[in-house]
């Protein structure tokens, strides 16, 4: 009978972060994968709109892992590992040869750092800034974009703040939830 190393591998810190990453960013796509936020939010449902839903939680995620330590910060790292390999994975997926993906998920990542450092100054200033922001990199044309974002910002402020209210050990373990977004709050301005 042959004998697994995946137990002990785990036990090693840097796997066992690496492993947590998989199970946040799973959670992460899920949450964004719900029609909720293509059928009521607006947003709209094409490879754009979807990386902009998915660039809103993992914002969420990294933004309450930001500055919380060593664990935190090795977990935030894995994660944004995580969604590099997905960038390459979903090009391939949709036919991008193989000699342009690295280029184009170079591209994609520096979009989601750029999209991420956006989104940190606007909940910064506070106010309609962060609501502007997302309006203003959402697809589509700027009306519906206005219309998504109004729908959209009061559910990632939830967002924000639940995960604000759950153990940061727990997040850093792979133990991440998000609020429904069909809860009274969360799609109301």
């Amino acid at each position: 009978m042959p004998v697994s190393l995946k137990p002990l591998v785990a036990l090693l810190p840097w796997r066992r972060t690496e492993l947590h990453a998989h199970e946040i960013y799973d959670a992460i796509v899920a949450q964004a994968r719900l029609p909720i936020h293509y059928q009521e939010h607006g947003v709209p449902d094409s490879l754009e709109g979807r990386f902009m839903v998915l660039s809103l939680h993992l914002f969420a995620v990294l933004h309450r892992l930001k500055g919380q330590g060593k664990a935190a910060s090795a977990t935030a790292q894995s994660l944004v590992d995580r969604f590099t390999a997905d960038m390459d994975t979903v090009l391939r997926e949709t036919g991008v040869g193989d000699l342009s993906v690295p280029n184009k998920v170079r591209k994609l990542v520096a979009s989601g750092a750029s999209l991420h450092e956006t989104y940190e100054r606007a909940f910064a200033n506070g106010g309609t800034a962060l609501e502007d922001e997302i309006a203003g990199t959402l697809p589509g044309d700027e009306d519906a974009a206005r219309a998504a974002s109004a729908r959209l910002t009061p559910y990632l402020w939830e967002v924000i703040e639940s995960l604000e209210n759950q153990p940061l050990q727990a997040i850093c373990e792979g133990r991440i939830r998000f609020p429904d977004p069909r809860a009274e709050g969360a799609t109301q301005s």
